[in-house]
């Protein structure tokens, strides 16, 4: 199977875009997280390597990556999280975008070994649960073989990376960014609302059972 230059070059044009707003969004600083998108003509993705900021993407130094792992001929060192998006992508063919932050709110949930909790109705509706994945066997970051089993289940659109990030997986690079904002803003509000209650001296807070009126209203 060959690349279609227009394919290739229109997605890579989608990733510096989505790139450049976790940057601009501070989802992502420094040279650190990762987000790729699926080719439509072809078994592979376009992926940003390592060493290059969230910031600097361009269509330069973009990698193409085939979904057996083969990597189209670069400069550049390939991404040390790979790996573990190819897993996802040949795990699930719903998904056409991975979206990896070291976001700061999240971040801090996953470094205090806590899953974040779906507290507002949105992230209900658009995440349901985000797991934490815990690091690997021997105390490094989580590889393919902690995070592909998670999001063999298809149900899981988020998920957070114990000590080290979050990822937001979409059927498009919008969808997955969005999830990666909502992931995000989920930690912060719920930090603030531990807070708050903490200094009222609550033992807990009301949660949402539904993200819709209309799934609601069908429960009954």
């Amino acid at each position: 199977m060959t690349l279609d230059p227009n394919d290739v070059e229109a997605k890579k044009d989608a990733l510096i875009a989505a790139a450049r707003r976790c940057f601009e969004t501070g989802l992502q600083t420094n040279a650190g997280g990762n987000l790729s998108v699926r080719l439509s003509a072809a078994e592979a993705v376009v992926i940003k390597p390592s060493g290059v900021g969230f910031a600097e993407v361009a269509r330069d130094n973009l990698q193409v990556a085939w979904l057996d792992g083969r990597i189209e001929p670069s400069a550049l060192k390939p991404s040390k999280d790979l790996d573990f998006h190819l897993a996802i992508y040949r795990a699930r063919d719903d998904v056409n975008a991975v979206v990896h932050c070291h976001s700061p709110w999240a971040t801090g949930w996953a470094c205090a070994g806590l899953e974040i909790p779906c507290c507002t109705v949105q992230t209900i509706e658009k995440i349901g649960r985000m797991p934490l994945i815990p690091l690997s066997p021997n105390g490094g970051p989580q590889t393919e073989a902690e995070i592909g089993p998670v999001f063999a289940d298809p149900s899981v659109r988020a998920a957070v990376l114990a000590n080290h990030g979050t990822i937001g997986v979409g059927p498009t690079l919008t969808k997955a960014l969005h999830l990666a904002e909502i992931i995000e803003e989920t930690a912060q509000v719920a930090f603030v609302r531990d807070g708050l209650m903490a200094a009222r001296g609550m033992a807990g807070a009301d949660l949402p059972r539904f993200g819709t009126a209309a799934d609601a209203r069908a429960a009954g």
